[in-house]
Formats: structure tokens, sequence, C-alpha cells
């Protein structure tokens, strides 16, 4: 499974809204927002993804954007 879809997947199960889209220098970029021990959780799940996954940094930044229920892949 892609970072993209499974991390969809996993947010979802969290209950997080937001979107998760690829940038163009191929990192991964996502907003999300929900509760803050689901967000923690989907935080800790972000630094190992999927099984073939594989990743080598998370950056973590505040962010003003209002993020509408669901958590979708962003074209």
């Amino acid at each position: 499974m892609f970072y993209r879809a499974a991390t969809v997947e996993r947010a979802t199960e969290l209950g997080i809204r937001g979107w998760v889209r690829n940038r163009p220098d191929g990192r991964v970029e996502l907003v999300a927002g929900g509760e803050a021990d689901a967000v923690e959780q989907l935080v800790a799940w972000l630094w190992h993804g999927p099984p073939s996954a594989r990743v080598t940094s998370v950056t973590l930044e505040d962010c003003d954007e209002e993020v509408l229920p669901g958590f979708r892949v962003a074209g």
C-alpha cells in the first residue's frame, strides 16, 4: 500500500480530519486536525508508515488551515 493511501486509512481509523499529498520533490505533506491524542498517534505512525515505506524524517509545524470533515488524498 502506498504511503498516502495508508495514511488516509490510519487517519480515518483515528477520526482525524485533513488531507495528504505528494510534493514535487518526493516528500509527503499532510494537514491533520482532531483530538490531540489521535493526532499524536498519527504522528507516531508517520515515522514508519506502511511496510514498504522508507521514512527518513517527520517535521511538524502548527497550521491555521481549517480542515473539513474526513481525510483524503489531495491533488
